[in-house]
């Protein structure tokens, strides 16, 4: 079953999820993003080339002719098709439960301190806690 982890209290979501990523890669993991919508699609898009200027985060949309070569996935939407094959870790930065949670080891559920958010992510973690997912909280900005 999928193991669900919260970030929530995040001051920038873009930014949480460009070094949340960089951290997946460096352990060798294939990561998927998914996003709310095409706009903040292409924030993250254009987050992943310059959040950092020393480090390359190896990224396509998901329906790229390269996606299956490529360990970071980019996408908003659900149905999208996933070529990777070992589906490890999924980072919504979204709004809604993703459809293909199941298809994944692990999801990272990243919620701002933004309350619209933080009640969508409210609802998530209780619609998760019914479906018995494991699930684990960490509060950014707290030890």
């Amino acid at each position: 079953m999928t193991r669900i982890d919260f970030h929530t209290n995040v001051p920038d979501k873009l930014a949480y999820a460009c070094r949340l990523v960089r951290k997946a890669w460096a352990g060798n993991n294939r990561v998927v993003l998914m996003t709310d919508d095409a706009a903040q699609l292409a924030e993250l898009n254009a987050a992943m080339w310059t959040f950092s200027a020393t480090d390359f985060l190896p990224h396509v949309m998901a329906d790229d002719a390269l996606a299956a070569h490529t360990p970071i996935l980019l996408t908003d939407n659900d149905e999208a098709e996933l070529p990777h094959t070992h589906k490890e870790l999924l980072v919504n930065l979204s709004r809604r439960t993703p459809r293909n949670v199941t298809q994944f080891a692990r999801m990272i559920e990243v919620i701002s301190s933004e309350e619209e958010d933080a009640a969508a992510g409210r609802k998530r973690y209780v619609a998760y806690k019914q479906q018995d997912y494991p699930l684990t909280h960490f509060v950014a900005g707290k030890s």
